[in-house]
């Protein structure tokens, strides 16, 4: 199994396990776990895949991951 395999099927995991605190919360939840538990190399690799447009992800760990860059970009001022 690749590691990106291995990324999707986690992150994947991560907002099915959250989806019952609703879609939204799901995200930010699953996003915050990947911000503190996967390391710089693993969020890296995942953004990579997402944009290469992975269809293995779920809607709900594609809107994850987008939250969690959005959460790593530093603020314009």
């Amino acid at each position: 199994m690749r590691s990106a395999d291995k990324l999707v099927m986690m992150a994947n995991q991560i907002v099915r396990n959250l989806a019952v605190q609703g879609e939204d919360e799901a995200v930010a939840m699953a996003a915050e776990h990947m911000r503190k538990f996967w390391e710089p190399r693993m969020r890296n690799q995942i953004y990579a895949h997402l944009d290469a447009n992975a269809a293995e992800l779920s809607p709900l760990a594609k809107r994850a991951i987008k939250e969690l860059a959005r959460m790593e970009t530093p603020p314009r001022g």
